[in-house]
């Protein structure tokens, strides 16, 4: 039995918006200098896993990088860094948004699911206006709690 997703998308829009790109040829990353060619390869690989990700894993992925960008909140307010923390918050509300727009309402979970995005998005808008380690704290949790279980039923989903 396949698992009910209760995201509406086959990928991430961040993740069609890149593929669009190199379908058109946008992005070029192809670029033959000695300090880029590391980067460039690692882009690469991130885009290639992107796209030949399931739905399933795009979201696991998406935690991932929610739960990276708080934990260089909490490092940049350690450090007193406005301008990084600022951004590193930023970069999790996007993730959060990006989670929250594409539940598909049709399943109770999306709603209990929507109720927590929106409950860390106002979390981490308080802590970067307060620069609060503890609201990032509180959410990171959540965000753990949320990969963890999303990890779970991944498992049990490609078990059966």
């Amino acid at each position: 039995m396949a698992m009910k997703n209760p995201y509406n998308y086959s990928m991430p829009k961040s993740a069609l918006k890149l593929k669009a790109n190199l379908n058109n040829n946008k992005i070029d990353n192809i670029k033959e200098t000695q300090g880029d060619t590391t980067k460039n390869k690692m882009d690469q690989y991130k885009e290639q896993k992107i796209m030949t990700a399931k739905p399933e894993e795009l979201t696991l992925m998406l935690y991932e990088g929610l739960i990276k960008f708080l934990k260089q909140a909490k490092l940049f307010i350690k450090q007193r860094n406005i301008e990084k923390t600022n951004n590193s918050i930023i970069r999790s509300q996007d993730i959060i948004n990006e989670l929250n727009i594409t539940l598909n309402m049709d399943y109770e979970i999306s709603r209990n699911l929507r109720s927590i995005y929106v409950f860390m998005n106002e979390r981490l808008i308080d802590a970067n206006i307060n620069k609060d380690e503890k609201s990032v704290e509180e959410v990171l949790g959540l965000a753990q709690d949320l990969k963890d279980t999303w990890k779970e039923a991944m498992g049990l989903a490609y078990a059966k």
